[in-house]
């Protein structure tokens, strides 16, 4: 073998584990992207559960001070 087929090889060989490098760092990243995908979806449910929770406590305060203002005033 010539060193000029020899350099060609070494060389492809190289690129090809290049190569392999970028498609395990591509299928990790898609791995990862579709894993925070699915974390972010259960955020924002929980969040929406949270906002739920939050407007029905205001909601009973807010309906607890009225009844407390107008017992203030009957009595």
């Amino acid at each position: 073998m010539s060193d000029l087929e020899n350099g060609s090889s070494s060389e492809l060989k190289y690129l090809e584990e290049k190569l392999d490098l970028l498609i395990e760092k591509y299928e990790s990243t898609e791995k990862e992207n579709s894993s925070l995908k699915v974390k972010q979806d259960e955020l924002v449910r929980e969040r929406a559960k949270l906002l739920e929770k939050t407007t029905l406590a205001r909601t009973r305060v807010e309906a607890m001070i009225t009844r407390l203002k107008s017992m203030e005033h009957g009595a």
